[in-house]
């Protein structure tokens, strides 16, 4: 297995960044909403290809749900369908 990267300034950036789309959004016209809603589609796409990755390197379900904030079988229920 790979050693980890530290990711947190990472996705720091783009925590930024999104709350940043959602005021832009706020003070422009319907067209920005929708561009904004379409982004859910990319974070939902690319937490899937996370647990993938994860899954493939061994990290069991147990580390997912905890990283997630839920239970094993919670992790389970919602992301193994869209990864076996």
């Amino acid at each position: 297995m790979a050693a980890a990267t530290d990711n947190t300034p990472y996705f720091a950036m783009l925590a930024r960044m999104m709350k940043a789309a959602g005021r832009r959004a706020a003070s422009a016209d319907a067209d920005d909403l929708a561009q904004l809603v379409a982004i859910r589609q990319d974070l939902d796409d690319a937490i899937i290809a996370a647990v993938r990755g994860l899954r493939d390197s061994e990290i069991t379900w147990q580390t997912i749900g905890d990283a997630t904030g839920t239970t094993r079988q919670a992790a389970i229920q919602k992301w193994a369908r869209h990864i076996e």
